[in-house]
């Protein structure tokens, strides 16, 4: 778990929000030659690694690089941001954030993501006022209390705003950032084609690192249409009426898309209980991933969704290496095993 961990520090500190991902891209590509594995760039910038097989049907499995973010939606007469959201999140998710403008030029302007009426000492609402995207604003770290002053130091509208992960691993074992949805699932994958490079895969798989998930269409489109199995590696939903934790995979049987393909389903906890791997069978009920958005694209592919446990998704998240390493393991025996029609379930 240690190169885990460290893979996925390194990657929430590369600002990602969804339509800024060039440089976390970057870095997963810089990881694919490192390890002499073949790959390609799609248009919209995702990356896909090819492992070859025994079989050239393809088994396909895809994390997502995007994370959440903001764009500059308005410049206030007091000097201070509004902004648009990158993703689905609650406002009450960022406030208090610290965060980087980033301006066209390349260069950043730091600032904090606050509540208008942000005192208890000068406002009575501080307490009672809804959070929405009227009233959380940027406080910038510039000497700006004016729209022509921010403008001025470069700030614009459209600018990409992105959240400090605040990345800590602790002694007894947990991960806490933001962006754990979905660097910590690019970086099991990132880790295992380290073992798989050097196997004889039964089937030729496929690493797709897509870059439009949390806006609902990344990985629905480039790969081949010889994949036959789709398998999205993304976080688990925990919280109130959910089966599953920050210690096992979760294997996902059914989110707001609909359900996940049964056979692959039984596959993955067959593989689990005949390799004593901690799982949980869960519904996420507001949730979709890159592998339902593949098959609602059109695609003819069994589709199939696991990954660690995460609490507290969309805000700032947490999970523990006990979660991390029962998905690696799981991930690691069924890539090594042929597709559920040529396995008795």
């Amino acid at each position: 778990m240690k190169a885990v961990i460290e893979t996925i520090r390194e990657l929430v500190e590369i600002p990602s929000p969804t339509g800024f991902t060039a440089h976390a891209l970057t870095y997963v590509e810089n990881r694919f030659k490192a390890e002499g594995i073949t790959y390609k760039k799609l248009e919209k910038g995702a990356l896909i690694a090819t492992l070859p097989g025994q079989s050239s049907r393809i088994r396909l499995l895809t994390a997502h690089v995007d994370t959440l973010g903001a764009m500059v939606k308005e410049i206030l007469p007091t000097g201070r941001l509004t902004l648009s959201q990158l993703g689905g999140y609650a406002w009450t998710a960022i406030e208090g954030e610290n965060c980087l403008v980033h301006k066209m030029d390349g260069q950043t302007v730091s600032g904090t993501i606050l509540f208008h009426h942000s005192s208890v000492h000068t406002s009575r609402v501080t307490n009672t006022e809804e959070r929405n995207a009227t009233n959380i604003e940027v406080r910038l770290d510039i000497r700006s209390t004016t729209a022509e002053e921010t403008r001025v130091a470069g700030i614009e509208v459209g600018d990409i705003v992105t959240f400090d992960p605040r990345f800590i691993h602790t002694e007894t074992g947990f991960v806490k950032s933001r962006h754990l949805d979905d660097k910590a699932s690019v970086a099991l994958l990132l880790e295992l084609i380290k073992e798989w490079k050097n196997e004889t895969l039964p089937h030729t798989t496929q690493i797709l690192i897509s870059n439009y998930e949390e806006v609902g269409f990344g990985g629905n489109a480039g790969f081949s249409e010889d994949v036959a199995e789709y398998i999205a590696v993304d976080m688990g939903a925990l919280g109130e009426g959910q089966h599953s934790d920050e210690y096992t995979v979760s294997i996902c049987a059914k989110d707001s898309s609909g359900p996940y393909d049964l056979a692959l389903r039984h596959q993955f906890t067959r593989l689990a209980q005949s390799h004593s791997i901690p799982y949980k069978v869960d519904i996420y009920p507001y949730y979709g991933s890159d592998a339902s958005a593949a098959v609602s694209a059109g695609h003819d592919v069994r589709h199939g969704l696991l990954g660690p446990g995460i609490e507290s998704s969309h805000s700032y998240e947490r999970t523990h290496e006990a979660s991390l390493q029962a998905t690696y393991d799981l991930l690691n025996v069924f890539v090594k095993e042929k597709m559920n029609d040529e396995n008795t379930l």
